[in-house]
């Protein structure tokens, strides 16, 4: 690196530490356990972890929490890219590094391994139990969410715009499960049998 790159770069690791000194500073001041934002937040984080414990199909555990944590991976990308952009934040979080593992890494998941999950033994529409999903999530738990603060969304991204990123992530998160599934069982044909 050159001397003014390396510069730069310390500046940028500068700022960053000072941004985890302030974010922690923060939320020990307006998010800490003695509001009920943070209880709130807490569980969204746990409760939906609960019921997939009790509810999850253990027969297909796997396929199920590989949707899961694709569904998990892609909104969190997501999310660090909307917040860095400005576009949405967390203002409530119970952990300081990840605001908004509430959502993303428990909630939404859960929610979608439950529908994908209902479809499959029901043999159900994904598709369409997906469309309402996303529908669900972007205008219904997101403008309550927005209402009472838990989330503030930046007024350049609609709604609209938001349904349209769930769906995106639901639906890329199936293809790349069926993917798998697909290269799975392609796998297993090509395999000669013992004799």
């Amino acid at each position: 690196m050159t001397k003014k790159q390396t510069g730069l770069f310390e500046k940028l690791v500068e700022i960053d530490k000072d941004l985890v000194r302030v974010g922690t500073e923060y939320w020990k001041k307006y998010s800490y356990i003695d509001t009920w934002q943070f209880w709130v937040i807490l569980g969204m984080l746990i409760l939906p972890l609960i019921v997939l414990f009790f509810t999850i199909d253990r027969k297909k555990i796997f396929l199920l929490g590989f949707y899961g944590l694709n569904v998990n991976v892609w909104f969190g990308y997501a999310n660090v890219a909307f917040m860095y952009l400005g576009l949405i934040n967390y203002p409530y979080y119970v952990i300081p590094p990840f605001p908004s593992i509430s959502f993303e890494g428990s909630l939404i998941p859960v929610f979608a391994m439950l529908v994908y999950q209902w479809t499959l033994n029901h043999h159900k529409n994904y598709y369409l139990y997906t469309l309402l999903l996303a529908a669900f999530f972007a205008f219904i738990i997101q403008p309550i969410a927005a209402g009472i603060h838990l989330i503030e969304i930046n007024p350049n991204i609609t709604f609209f715009e938001i349904f349209l990123i769930y769906l995106i992530v639901f639906l890329f998160s199936k293809a790349i499960t069926s993917l798998f599934l697909y290269l799975q069982k392609k796998r297993k044909g090509s395999e000669l049998p013992n004799k």
